[in-house]
């Protein structure tokens, strides 16, 4: 009888699994990009490297278009360890005042800028994210934003009069259009079409990646390409729970991290081509807009930010001196 147990116990062992493979990791990634935005495509990119790399040690599940929660619900979900990552962006300067400095207007030139001021200031910005709970394990990006809306093109900051303009829900934001004049109305991403639709707001500024994939060119008449701010993406984790991670599960996520970045660039600046036709082709009218005048209106901006932030003064000079490359 003991034989007999034993084989029964080794059989269902079989079929249940080991118990290594019944405790396989499940790593939720939460984020509000919709199908064919660029943050799809960069946390797709992000889960198949890592998931390669992990194996049977766990699985990176990706669930995008808000499915698991806004932006400030998945900040939240972090905290509580209900999620791994989530891919936040302009909300970041509501986290920690530091990333206000990325809503500076026309402060980041370009990628290449981006990537130098994260090699050389990206030690600032963890230790500013892990004071409020939690840590950045890759830099991606939202993009170089621009403003559509239904009213009138947009050439000047006058030209914003009036507008009914939806921001993210970051400070900075709003203080910047109520500066150029518009009306700015701080809004979930996932509210914005039908809003839009319903004319409850008249306009919205966004990358053309989540433009495009949001289906505003059905809802808008015009695209101004002001290239007014360049908004990073970070992979945010909890810094508690993912400290709990076997050494092994974090080193494969932060080196597919690193893999994953130069592809979401060479991916973002494909689309900002290919998808300005996209938005023309819907009918909606382009027009470039004076980037001159808006960086002129912006000088208050940056003075309050400068006034406000402790150390914002000296860390607007050093983003701004790593422009050039030198």
């Amino acid at each position: 009888m003991k034989l007999k147990g034993l084989l029964l116990a080794s059989a269902a062992a079989l079929l249940l699994g080991t118990p290594a493979q019944a405790a396989k990791l499940t790593l939720k990634f939460g984020h509000v990009g919709k199908p064919g935005s660029l943050f799809e495509t960069s946390v797709n990119a992000f889960a198949a490297c890592a998931n390669k790399a992990l194996g049977d040690k766990a699985e990176v599940r990706t669930f995008g278009s808000s499915q698991l929660g806004k932006d400030k619900e998945l900040l939240q979900k972090l905290k509580l360890g209900q999620i791994t990552f989530s891919l936040p962006s302009s909300v970041m300067s509501s986290v920690a005042d530091e990333f206000g400095v990325f809503e500076m207007p026309y402060i980041i030139k370009d990628r290449n800028h981006m990537r130098r001021v994260w090699a050389k200031l990206g030690g600032t910005f963890q230790k500013a994210v892990q004071a409020k709970g939690y840590r950045i394990i890759g830099l991606f990006e939202n993009g170089f934003r621009h403003i559509t809306n239904n009213i009138r093109p947009i050439y000047k900051p006058k030209d914003l009069a009036g507008i009914k303009l939806r921001t993210p829900k970051g400070a900075w934001r709003v203080k910047m259009f109520k500066l150029y004049g518009a009306n700015p109305t701080p809004m979930a991403f996932s509210e914005v079409f039908t809003a839009l639709k319903t004319k409850v707001i008249d306009g919205q500024e966004n990358p053309y990646a989540q433009i495009a994939s949001a289906k505003f060119q059905e809802v808008q008449k015009y695209l101004s390409i002001t290239g007014h701010v360049y908004t990073p993406a970070y992979i945010l984790v909890s810094d508690k729970h993912y400290k709990k991670l076997p050494a092994d599960v974090r080193a494969a996520l932060e080196s597919c991290a690193a893999k994953t970045q130069d592809f979401v660039y060479e991916t973002a600046a494909k689309l900002e081509t290919e998808l300005l036709g996209v938005i023309k082709a819907a009918g909606v009218a382009v027009n470039e807009a004076d980037k001159d005048a808006f960086i002129k209106a912006s000088k208050p901006i940056y003075d309050e930010f400068a006034r406000t932030v402790p150390g914002g003064a000296e860390l607007v000079a050093q983003v701004q001196s790593l422009a050039s490359g030198q």
